[in-house]
């Protein structure tokens, strides 16, 4: 295939016309990294190379905007850049990501448990769910929600949490079920609600 024009789209993507008047939009930093000038002639293996390379360049582009925002796990990142990308070239940029720590599942399951435990206040079930739904492995997730697994800790934050979100609630019966489903959808387990509503009854 020969290259019959070079010549700026917009920004610092380029177009390059082929003889076939196929064409391909490439960032300016591949076109000079494959050394591409008009009147070269290239074979079609070359070319698939050259749109590959640059669609791995914009899906490390899109990782790093998104990382600029919040983190995300390995799993998170892979499936926001799945819809626009190969899976070869989606695995390869969350793995560069993970070899030089902008993704680190471990340090993201730790700031997640701390935001679902100290801030959220959920239950270990709920907690442990949302932390799965992330696409985090169980063994991360047992690892990063241990500190919270504390009996007394955990029934800290649920007197806490029904103090200040919940205690207008527990002047009748319907109220008291209504505030026991509202704490099972926050996973904790039945167990902990008896033992956190009979504190609060006593205090």
């Amino acid at each position: 295939m020969k290259i019959t024009e070079i010549s700026k789209f917009k920004g610092s993507t380029m177009c390059v016309i082929f003889d076939d008047e196929s064409r391909i939009y490439i960032h300016d930093s591949i076109l000079a990294e494959y050394h591409l000038k008009e009147g070269m002639n290239i074979p079609e293996a070359a070319v698939e190379e050259i749109t590959a390379a640059n669609d791995h360049r914009r899906a490390r582009e899109r990782a790093l905007y998104l990382l600029d925002g919040r983190d995300y796990s390995f799993i998170e990142m892979y499936k926001k850049l799945e819809p626009n990308y190969s899976e070869e070239i989606c695995l390869q940029v969350c793995k560069e990501l993970a070899a030089s720590k902008l993704i680190n599942d471990r340090r993201y399951a730790e700031n997640l448990a701390r935001q679902l435990f100290e801030v959220k206040r959920l239950g270990m079930y709920r907690a442990k769910l949302e932390m799965k739904r992330r696409g985090l492995s169980e063994s991360i997730i047992e690892e990063a929600v241990e500190p919270y697994s504390d009996d007394e800790e955990t029934l800290s934050r649920l007197q806490e949490l029904i103090e200040k979100k919940y205690s207008r609630y527990l002047s009748d019966e319907k109220g008291i079920k209504k505030v026991k489903s509202a704490l099972l959808r926050q996973g904790y387990s039945y167990r902990e609600i008896k033992d956190a509503l009979d504190e609060y009854e006593t205090e």
